[in-house]
């Protein structure tokens, strides 16, 4: 139980008076003027240090690889071995100096914070994804840039509506606003921005929380623009099935990608559990040596890989080499992201796919006696069934799809590709999202309890009983009286002589108590919580402390506590259960 700080009442300020109303409606859900101005500032602010993360590695690796971007082939195969194991190093050795609640980064960080934090993304842990994000990256690392740069994203969302002291149900929707600007602003996909940051981060879908979402995207991918241009990733020509005899090929490539992802999932679950008790140091080193050996014989296994991805789409490799990428970045990416190096998934999700499709493609048209699509369609549908199997997300991926290649032949077949490797992945294989079975072998699945989901949307404002009064303990008869006077539903005792405050009910002041004294003697100790707790924080409260009331508490912008009035259990079941 949480006591108040005492305090004497002060008389609100207009200004004061304005801030506390658009709370109320914030806490209601009912700001969307508001809330829409929150999702642009939100865009703004997540972009510009998306962009900022992007620039800076880069710069680095046009500065550092011969061949400028990710020609890390460029390199002689011992240097590409040695970047590897000292990027690897350099960042086990910074993590090292982290406690080990700093060095929890990424997507799955972000959505454990946002369904059992309140949405509350510190700093320091998007600090340490800054920097030890970009260093994997630059030294080659086989991980994605869409982890760390979420997380950014999300945390800039977050600390945003901190620091303006919003209610907590509205930090979710900026969370998802600084995830989607976070994707538009990395990979100029501002509809897929939304549809992850709904799908995978806040798991929901409601009217109220899109506007600000989509709004953050575009401000978000609109100053990508005006930096980093506004080019599509991958520049192919238009694509689509010759016709519906394609359909059970583009069913085979589904399942073939769900197993892809399944195999991958628990390549990366297996990693992740080796090695225990050794340093943060160690295991990241030998994370690096398995990315730089395979680099020896695979060059394509480092960095994000996106042109590894255009070649793939451009027909510009093997068969064979195709089958070896695909292996190689599947056990690249799960020992450097399993032993602890921050970074991303979706990118070498994306290199796996596209290879496996580009492989399927030229052996069906190597097969098949009528006309087929080529292999770049076949690329593209391995691209997005396996984003979609591996993280649970067919929108997001079918929408990454469509704005990384501007291709919208690939819808249908999409659609079908992406269901199938989804269903193959949960059904055929019974792998579940990576990020989701990240967080269930600890215990958590946010998914288990969707009315604890629904009461995290939802603030405490509007169902605070307001008709309470404050009386001093050192209070004479006389104000006793007055104060009992104006029939209040709740008395709130202060400065009591070692103990918190005490609350008191109006059944309980029904006999009219003739002293302060008697009034603490009907009292029973009081438990506080933040105005700008949501539903669910109130009501966990309530239960972990066995109280069926709660005094609401705000703070002036001077620092003082404030009493805001009464929340019981039985106003929220009369809203919400009734």
């Amino acid at each position: 139980m949480q006591a108040p700080t005492p305090h004497n009442p002060v008389p609100e300020s207009r200004w004061q008076a304005v801030i506390a109303r658009e709370k109320l409606r914030l806490s209601n859900g009912r700001a969307p003027v508001l809330m829409a101005l929150l999702g642009a500032l939100s865009g703004l602010v997540a972009g510009g240090i998306v962009i900022a993360f992007r620039l800076l590695y880069e710069t680095a690796q046009t500065g550092l690889l011969p061949g400028g971007g990710e020609a890390f082939e460029s390199l002689a195969p011992w240097q590409r071995l040695a970047l590897a194991v000292a990027g690897a190093t350099l960042i086990g050795l910074y993590l090292q100096r982290m406690g080990a609640a700093a060095r929890h980064t990424g997507i799955a960080y972000v959505i454990e914070r946002t369904a059992y934090h309140q949405a509350l993304l510190p700093v320091r842990n998007a600090v340490h994804q800054f920097v030890a994000g970009a260093l994997a990256i630059i030294s080659g690392q086989s991980v994605g840039r869409e982890g760390p740069s979420v997380h950014l994203g999300a945390t800039a969302g977050s600390q945003l509506g901190q620091r303006l002291g919003l209610p907590h149900n509205s930090l979710r929707v900026l969370v998802a606003c600084g995830t989607a600007a976070a994707i538009g602003a990395s990979f100029n996909t501002p509809l897929a921005g939304v549809a992850f940051a709904m799908e995978v981060v806040v798991m929901e879908y409601t009217i109220a929380g899109f506007l600000p979402v989509i709004i953050a995207a575009v401000v978000a991918t609109a100053t990508a623009h005006m930096v980093v241009g506004a080019d599509i990733a991958f520049t192919i020509p238009a694509l689509s099935i010759q016709g519906l005899h394609e359909l059970p090929l583009v069913l085979v490539l589904g399942l073939v990608a769900g197993g892809l992802a399944a195999a991958f999932i628990r390549s990366l679950r297996l990693a992740n559990g080796l090695l225990p008790g050794w340093s943060i140091t160690a295991r990241a080193a030998l994370g690096g040596a398995v990315v730089g050996t395979i680099a020896l014989a695979v060059p394509q296994v480092m960095g994000i890989g996106y042109d590894t991805v255009a070649a793939a789409l451009g027909g510009q490799i093997e068969p064979g080499m195709l089958i070896l990428i695909i292996a190689a970045k599947l056990v690249a990416t799960a020992a450097v992201l399993g032993l602890g190096i921050p970074g991303g998934l979706i990118g070498p999700t994306l290199v796996m796919g596209t290879a496996a499709g580009a492989a399927l493609g030229l052996l069906f048209a190597a097969l098949v006696p009528v006309a087929i699509g080529s292999p770049a369609l076949y690329a593209l549908l391995g691209m997005g069934a396996m984003m979609g199997a591996t993280l649970r997300a067919p929108l997001a991926a079918l929408t990454a799809m469509l704005e990384l290649t501007a291709n919208p032949g690939i819808i249908l077949p999409g659609m079908l590709a992406i269901a199938a490797g989804m269903l193959a992945a949960r059904e055929l294989f019974r792998t579940d999202s990576i990020y989701h079975l990240s967080l269930g072998e600890r215990g958590l699945d946010p998914r288990r309890n969707p009315l604890l989901q629904a009461a995290s949307r939802l603030g405490i404002l509007d169902l605070v009983d307001r008709r309470f009064a404050v009386l001093s303990a050192t209070a004479g008869a006389a104000e006793v009286a007055a104060t009992l006077d104006a029939e209040p539903h709740w008395l709130i005792v202060e400065g009591v002589a070692g103990n918190g405050p005490r609350l008191a009910s109006a059944e309980a002041l029904a006999g009219r108590p003739a002293s302060v004294t008697a009034v603490r003697a009907l009292s029973r100790p009081l438990a506080c919580i933040d105005e700008r707790a949501s539903l669910r924080e109130a009501l966990e409260r309530m239960r972990d402390g066995g109280d069926d009331a709660l005094a609401v508490q705000a703070r002036t912008p001077s620092g003082q506590p404030r009493w805001r009035g009464i929340l019981t259990r039985t106003a929220i079941q009369r809203a919400y259960l009734a």
